[in-house]
């Protein structure tokens, strides 16, 4: 179910600067002790440590929720605009049409409310579905929606356990070549190059980026949730017949980042 229509997107500073700095600093510590950029360059170790974690991920899990994944990516590095305080003064404002005027006044709210897990929940609520019932149903959508929104979270954290390990793979196979050329000491340089540099890709690339995205898409996904439990309990309150007020001060036990916003509108007309 999708959440919000038209939801602002702008893009996030923060994850753009966190990985140009983490980046950055590694490169830096390479020309701070000498050496040259090229020198952590290697497409032999590109090769296993990057075509190895891919592989394993893709039998780790359905090509569905590996494109799910993929299609995330984009969001990691965009910032959604927080719509909780919207919604905690439209729950306000459902409550003081409701106490006003009954529940089947706020039919024809429901019909223009664009979000659609509280459109639903309001049309339950004004069709009479009994509290227990609104509850269950709407629990559920949260639920099914927390699991697909987890989905690509866990796909980068895959990517993030795999990574190091072809690190490994590929400082092995490196110290293979080194072993199996003894004898040719001009070729010595390029296996443990890819011994070295394989190490570096795995763990650079699960620390810098595979599981810093995870992090980001379940704390997402976590947030989406909250939010979704504060319009279930918002609209069963609304059910019950609790004074604008009271209704607020529930809400704002779920967002407190919204206590001013949601305040105003309590105090308005």
């Amino acid at each position: 179910m999708k959440v919000v229509k038209g939801r602002k997107a702008k893009i996030d500073v923060a994850s753009f600067g966190g990985l140009l700095l983490g980046a950055g600093c590694i490169l830096a510590a390479q020309l701070l002790e000498g050496g040259s950029p090229r020198s952590i360059v290697h497409l032999t170790a590109a090769v296993i440590v990057f075509g190895g974690t891919i592989g394993a991920t893709l039998v780790s899990f359905p090509r569905a929720q590996v494109g799910q994944a993929v299609a995330a990516l984009r969001s990691v590095f965009r910032e959604r605009e927080d719509d909780a305080a919207p919604i905690a003064e439209a729950l306000v404002r459902y409550a003081r049409v409701a106490r006003a005027h009954g529940m089947m006044a706020l039919d024809e709210h429901a019909d223009r409310q664009p979000d659609a897990l509280l459109q639903k929940a309001l049309r339950l609520a004004v069709d009479g579905t009994e509290a227990r019932h609104l509850r269950q149903i709407v629990a559920l959508e949260i639920s099914n929606d927390e699991e697909r929104n987890l989905a690509p979270a866990r796909v980068f954290e895959a990517l993030g356990g795999y990574a190091p390990t072809f690190g490994i793979v590929g400082a092995v196979l490196g110290l293979i070549h080194v072993m199996e050329n003894l004898s040719e000491p001009g070729s010595l340089g390029a296996g443990i190059a890819t011994a070295f540099v394989a190490t570096v890709y795995g763990v650079g690339a699960a620390n810098l980026v595979f599981l810093p995205m995870a992090s980001k898409l379940r704390d997402r996904a976590e947030r989406t949730a909250v939010r979704g439990e504060m319009i279930l309990e918002g609209v069963l309150a609304i059910q019950e017949g609790l004074s604008p007020r009271l209704v607020e001060e529930k809400l704002l036990t779920y967002r407190p980042a919204t206590s001013a916003r949601a305040g105003r509108v309590g105090r308005a007309a």
